[in-house]
């Protein structure tokens, strides 16, 4: 039975690979990004088994408006995908609070309204799919990435959260998190040179250059790879709650994990006194 789906950020990227993916196989698509003039190939491929939704996804008056109109257009939901998203690069010390607020408008309450404008339709109906894109950043911190881990933790936290909350009513959550993926063009995205950058200051400079003889480093995965993969999940009964998307960051995760372990139970101490456990009065 094909699907209808609804996914942010459809110009470019993964996004783009979601949506063609999905009317590849004969789905349904909304597909929304800033200006829908980038969608014009996909409406001139599938005609009108895509819809295309011009969408600011910080601005939750549009994201009701969209979410609306593409119920009312296909007549069901089926799968929600919240990819629309960018990564600040800069120290803490750098980014601006200005910035830090641009940075969580889009990836993190961006993908809250989505959630929120879908979710009466996926109880309505009795079931769903929401797919939110975070990232290996959204697991572990690296240096010159705090405003855009930070905004992935929090997506992490309020999927998990929801997912909880919403199984009830027969609705599936999964996080997706991948590693560097290449661009169609078949180069691994750099960050430092290609991303939304704080003004830099010489303080950083060595670091920056640390970063950037790691940066690159990782495998490019392939997109199209990706969107086979999202198909088997969201056409599965028992999808994951949260995937990695290339295999490059595990090895890092697995200590990443075991150093936080490590870091609690050496400090049982610590925890048993903060807490005024065998302190007599």
């Amino acid at each position: 039975m094909s699907k209808v789906w609804f996914v942010t950020g459809s110009s470019r990227g993964l996004g783009r690979e979601f949506v063609e993916a999905a009317l590849a196989r004969g789905d349904r698509v909304a597909a929304t990004a800033r200006t829908t003039t980038s969608l014009d190939e996909l409406v001139t491929t599938y005609g009108e088994a895509v819809l295309p939704l011009e969408t600011d996804v910080t601005d939750r008056a549009a994201v009701l408006d969209s979410v609306k109109r593409a119920h009312g257009h296909f007549g069901r939901l089926d799968v929600i995908v919240n990819n629309a998203a960018y990564a600040l690069v800069g120290a803490v010390e750098e980014i601006t609070g200005q910035q830090l607020r641009e940075q969580l408008e889009t990836n993190l309450f961006g993908a809250l309204w989505v959630i929120q404008a879908a979710l009466p339709y996926l109880r309505e109906q009795g079931g769903g799919h929401i797919v939110q894109l975070s990232s290996a950043a959204g697991l572990m911190a690296m240096p010159l990435s705090g405003a855009y881990s930070a905004s992935k933790w929090a997506l992490e936290a309020l999927n998990e959260s929801l997912a909880q909350e919403v199984a009830g009513f027969g609705i599936k959550v999964t996080v997706i998190e991948p590693g560097g993926f290449a661009t169609r063009s078949g180069k691994n995205p750099d960050p430092l040179k290609n991303g939304h950058l704080a003004e830099p200051s010489p303080i950083y400079d060595g670091l920056r250059e640390r970063i950037a003889a790691f940066a690159g480093k990782q495998p490019a995965g392939d997109p199209a790879a990706a969107a086979q993969t999202l198909l088997k999940i969201v056409d599965s009964p028992s999808p994951p709650l949260r995937v990695l998307f290339g295999q490059g960051f595990y090895p890092m995760l697995q200590q990443v994990y075991a150093d936080r372990l490590k870091g609690w139970a050496d400090s049982q101490d610590l925890s048993a006194q903060a807490h005024g456990e065998g302190i007599r009065a």
